[in-house]
């Protein structure tokens, strides 16, 4: 069994790496990735040196606590699994475990048996997302020893996007999926742990991305279909893709979305 993402992250990019997967570069030195979350591309790639990296502790907790040891996270949600209830869940979402392999656990539990995978939390920062219907914890418990394999070689940082972008070098490939926030603030994935993705951010976004590309490396933006956003992009390859919305809660709101691929190479 190959690595595969071990989160499920509301926006992920499973579905880009199954539909478009054309607008990855055949050939790249380092992957880095700045909104890591559940890391669907990197895991399609597989690529033997990268920087990944995210502003949400907990997640690169995870990560980090997967390539340090897996079998320890694996007993603690065998746990959680025989332990499994309304009751159990909101006993754990309102825990604070002091270790890192029990709060990886905890992160991954709530994860996997919360409304739709979303990560969300209110102004003090706890995570406050109601219980789902899953109730499996342990699908793939195969995959862990092949992911903390594959991340073996990669340096994983809790950092802003802009550290790990000036990171880059000519002849890499970064990666970058952030909140989706326009113009207007129009755009259903503008909630980023504590604080919102605002356009200021996008702007500080566009201006690293800048200077990756005059260093020669790679990037790939994925964001809104918004003006606002094309604009700011003008001047790089915009490709229009489709994709179908499964966050909804009524069957009324889901349906084909139109996102952007901005190609920021020749």
């Amino acid at each position: 069994m190959e690595a595969q993402p071990i989160i499920k992250w509301a926006g992920g990019k499973r579905w880009l790496t199954a539909q478009a997967s054309w607008l990855f570069p055949e050939k790249f030195n380092n992957y880095i990735e700045p909104f890591f979350g559940g890391g669907a591309v990197f895991f399609h790639l597989k690529p033997r040196n990268a920087i990944i990296s995210d502003i949400n502790k907990e997640i690169i907790n995870v990560y980090t606590s997967i390539k340090k040891d897996w079998k320890p996270i694996i007993e603690l949600l065998q746990i959680h699994q025989n332990l499994h209830s309304i009751e159990h869940y909101y006993e754990v979402r309102k825990s604070s475990p002091s270790g890192c392999m029990e709060k990886a656990a905890r992160t991954l539990y709530l994860n996997r048996t919360c409304w739709n995978g979303l990560y969300r939390v209110n102004l003090k920062g706890e995570f406050n997302v109601p219980i789902g219907t899953k109730k499996n914890i342990l699908i793939d418990i195969d995959s862990f020893p092949h992911v903390s394999n594959l991340l073996s070689s990669v340096e994983i940082l809790c950092c802003d996007f802009e550290e790990s972008i000036n990171k880059s070098q000519d002849g890499d490939f970064v990666f970058i999926d952030p909140p989706y926030t326009v113009k207007h603030n129009y755009n259903g994935f503008i909630k980023y742990n504590e604080s919102l993705f605002k356009w200021e951010d996008q702007i500080r976004l566009k201006n690293a991305v800048d200077r990756a590309t005059e260093r020669g490396a790679k990037v790939l933006v994925l964001n809104a279909n918004h003006a606002s956003v094309c604009e700011l992009y003008e001047g790089y390859n915009q490709h229009v893709l489709s994709r179908s919305n499964v966050l909804a809660g009524k069957s009324e709101f889901r349906g084909k979305y139109q996102e952007l691929a901005i190609q920021c190479w020749e």
